[in-house]
């Protein structure tokens, strides 16, 4: 075989790198037709204007036990910050030491989600802060305690007074939803997956690439597509074939309790997939641990595809690839308690 010249081995070199290139723009082109990069900046939420003082009141609100009827449990507990901003157990622990009915999602993120919990009955994050804290499953507290506890503490009527400048009683529970929603707001992950969104080639690996393109081929954008790659429609669990009821539960219909229509029976919202690779367990009944086999399942019962092992493999690598940077956290100093401060309640077993 003859030798190549210098000259054409460079002008195969370079058209490889140039198709190589190009097959790579088009993908990205693809790709920012169903997703998009999360923003630089936090973004602006409906009659709740974000301002330091209100993030600050509602990370202590976020992190405070003492919102809850026990004393025990916080935001902090189902959603914990150190652990992808869930609590990594197949459903949630809370009042009484009593078991929820569903795993819990991340915080992270969340405010770009259409709704919140699974089923969508929050419209935005201020409403679901309300959920948990009245919840006797959870916190098991009640609105005008909640006001009573904060109350009871002049650094946090202080907190209020500079967050809400413009209100004459501005600690209302409204006012305590928003404060947790202002501060949510702030814990978005920028990922690699941002940065190759953003035209950096480098950021994905070539597995994670191959990936990508799987997911997009084989219609799992469809479900999980916008800018956080699901949280934004519903779907039945069991579009092509039904889980069995270790993974899908007959008990839990889903937005069915929500709107009291049969053609929302086991219907959920589609989870959003940032930083999955950190949030096992999966799946609204939090049973499966792998996230290789949710891929499986999902194929299987969303798609009708039994895909091998290597589209999996790939898949699963691009999902790894939405795990995205933390903000820094810093545990805060919460106001001392007063002798007015109401005493926990409730049995804790």
């Amino acid at each position: 075989m003859p030798k190549l010249s210098h000259t054409t081995a460079l002008a195969i070199s370079l058209l490889a790198v140039a198709q190589g290139a190009t097959a790579s723009s088009e993908l990205r082109e693809r790709a920012l037709d169903m997703f998009s990069p999360l923003p630089s900046t936090v973004p602006a939420l409906n009659d709740n204007i974000i301002t330091p003082e209100k993030v600050d009141l509602g990370k202590a609100l976020f992190f405070d036990p003492r919102m809850s009827a026990s004393g025990v449990f916080s935001c902090n507990s189902c959603h914990n910050l150190a652990t992808g901003g869930d609590d990594n157990m197949s459903t949630s622990i809370g009042h009484g030491w009593q078991k929820g009915p569903r795993n819990s999602p991340t915080v992270l993120n969340s405010v770009f989600n259409d709704a919140q919990f699974w089923d969508g009955r929050a419209a935005d994050l201020a409403e679901q802060a309300k959920g948990p804290v009245q919840a006797g499953v959870e916190m098991a507290n009640t609105p005008d305690n909640v006001l009573a506890t904060l109350n009871s503490m002049p650094q946090y009527v202080e907190w209020f007074q500079a967050s809400f400048p413009d209100e004459a009683d501005p600690v209302t529970f409204d006012n305590f939803a928003k404060a947790i929603e202002a501060y949510e707001a702030t814990l978005i992950t920028p990922s690699p997956f941002d940065a190759w969104l953003n035209w950096d080639d480098n950021a994905l690996t070539e597995i994670e690439v191959a990936g990508l393109e799987l997911f997009i081929d084989s219609g799992c954008a469809s479900c999980h597509g916008g800018i956080n790659l699901g949280g934004e429609g519903y779907y039945p669990f069991g579009l092509v074939e039904k889980p069995g009821a270790d993974i899908l539960p007959e008990g839990d219909k889903g937005r069915f309790a929500v709107t009291e229509t049969v053609d929302d029976e086991y219907v959920f919202r589609a989870a959003p997939l940032r930083n999955i690779a950190v949030t096992a367990p999966y799946f609204h009944s939090g049973v499966v641990w792998d996230l290789e086999t949710a891929v499986a399942i999902m194929a299987e019962s969303q798609l009708g595809a039994d895909l091998g092992q290597e589209d999996i493999t790939a898949i699963t690598a691009f999902l790894g690839a939405l795990t995205g940077q933390m903000p820094e956290v810093v545990y805060p100093v919460l106001p001392a308690e007063t002798v007015s401060t109401p005493r926990p309640t409730g049995e804790v077993r």
